[in-house]
């Protein structure tokens, strides 16, 4: 195994790089869970860089590090100075890794049938992204599509909130809302949008058959003009004085009553 003893080596600067700009030229991993997750998932690992403390732990990582060595992984090990550099959060896990980006098309979001599809706007905290992500891999949902200004999905953050659903459910970032919802017509959906309040009850909404429900983001909720693109507006019954609930909250309450009616 090659090592690393200088936080200026490029490998280090390519991890820091990836920690603090958007970019497609790779995912940064940070723990364990998460790269055995993306591992298993298929997605190729390009570079892995271990702690030399994590490597000394009895069987703290030489199954994972010799997994990822066999399928073509660059894996280096570091001092933890090294590894403080290299990982993006403030206490590491001691493992972190840039993987490739997957391939989302626009259809891979909408390939599972009946589509339950879920459409963020203007998320713009990474870790309500990566929440929501979890929460529709849990409920059931076929896809998870990112619009306008919603923060990365494949950012850091949001992959480590999604805790490996984003390697196992169709995950895409598109910028114009107006075509995905185009898009989810034209392949037979019906677009829900869910408002706070003046839509339908969502035990009364029909979501068993193919759906995108468009969710807004956190405070504002969705624009008036995206509201308005859709066929239906749904709304979660909520007690007085309560106006709205966390935008993951939201979306775990609605998914999983379609998953609810589509059992019945």
């Amino acid at each position: 195994m090659e090592s690393i003893s200088s936080r200026h080596n490029p490998i280090v600067r390519t991890f820091r790089a990836l920690a603090h700009q958007r970019t497609d030229d790779g995912l940064l991993l940070e723990g364990v869970r998460l790269v055995e997750d993306a591992l298993a998932s298929g997605a190729r690992i390009r570079t892995v860089a271990v702690s030399r403390t994590l490597l000394s732990r009895a069987g703290g990582a030489d199954r994972l590090v010799a997994d990822l060595e066999a399928s073509g992984a660059r894996v280096v090990a570091v001092p933890p100075t090294v590894m403080a550099a290299m990982s993006p959060v403030h206490t590491p896990s001691g493992l972190v890794a840039i993987a490739e980006r997957p391939p989302a098309p626009l259809d891979a979001a909408f390939a599972d049938s009946p589509q339950l599809t879920l459409v963020l706007e203007h998320l713009q905290d990474p870790g309500n992204v990566g929440a929501v992500v979890r929460t529709a891999d849990a409920a059931g949902a076929t896809g998870v599509i990112a619009c306008g200004d919603t923060a990365d999905p494949f950012g850091w953050k949001a992959l480590r909130g999604a805790m490996g659903s984003t390697f196992r459910l169709p995950v895409v970032a598109f910028a114009d809302t107006s075509a995905v919802v185009a898009a989810a017509r034209e392949r037979g959906l019906r677009v829900v949008a869910a408002t706070p309040r003046g839509g339908t009850a969502m035990y009364d909404a029909d979501l068993t058959r193919p759906v995108a429900i468009l969710m807004g983001g956190e405070g504002a909720g969705l624009t008036a003009d995206t509201a308005d693109l859709a066929d239906e507006r749904v709304t979660i019954p909520m007690r007085p004085p309560v106006e709205s609930l966390n935008v993951a909250v939201s979306a775990a309450l609605i998914l999983y009553e379609a998953r609810r009616q589509r059992r019945r």
